[in-house]
């Protein structure tokens, strides 16, 4: 049998033109398909901690303080923080006429549980203290509040400005020199010795010398 050359070779190209369409139709249709989109979520931020909450600051509370002595209204009476003797003496109605006006710093400061007696002229030297602090309940077992001691003697050794403010007759500017004396020549050795200190004679001393102590 002889073999047809011319089919055989048109039958090869003709498998050859289907391949190569085949291929080319498979291309087509893989870039007419859409591409697959990666969505990529954003990093993560870190949230700030939220701003700490101040501490509360604790108000003042009002004073109680007992006035006593030469006013007209002696009784107990309840005052706003920062109230000076003077707001106590006109809480009780001011000073009666026979009151001494210059036994008693008017300008002292106050404190809840404090005493406020105002002497009389003819009183003296005077008894109980013209203004006592008040008594210590934060630490039972000590026995003093900077100069002023439980029983309401100021140590004229450990006394604060404010402190010897409080003593008859002893305005800003004594207690400033007692302090200054103080300080230059050590500490008191008995009561007496207060008289050292220039313009504090025997009469200032008289009033003076029940309400101070140098310590034990």
């Amino acid at each position: 049998m002889k073999l047809n050359w011319s089919l055989l070779i048109g039958g090869i190209v003709a498998a050859v033109l289907l391949l190569g369409a085949g291929y080319a139709l498979a291309n087509v249709r893989g870039a007419a398909e859409p591409q697959g989109i990666e969505i990529i979520p954003p990093a993560p931020t870190a949230t700030p901690p939220p701003p700490p909450t101040p501490a509360p600051t604790a108000t003042p509370g009002p004073l109680r303080v007992y006035v006593s002595g030469a006013v007209v209204n002696p009784a107990v009476y309840t005052l706003p923080a920062g109230s000076i003797v003077d707001d106590a003496v006109r809480a009780a109605g001011g000073l009666s006429a026979d009151a001494d006006p210059v036994a008693i710093n008017l300008a002292g400061p106050l404190a809840d549980g404090m005493q406020i007696y105002v002497p009389a002229r003819v009183e003296g030297a005077p008894t109980p203290p013209p203004v006592s602090a008040p008594v210590a309940t934060a630490d039972p077992g000590a026995s003093r509040m900077g100069g002023v001691t439980i029983a309401g003697l100021i140590d004229i050794n450990l006394a604060t400005q404010a402190d010897l403010e409080m003593l008859p007759g002893i305005g800003p500017t004594m207690a400033a020199n007692i302090i200054a004396h103080r300080e230059a020549n050590g500490p008191f050795a008995t009561i007496e010795a207060i008289m050292d200190v220039p313009g504090i004679g025997e009469g200032k001393f008289a009033a003076m010398k029940d309400l101070i102590t140098v310590g034990p």
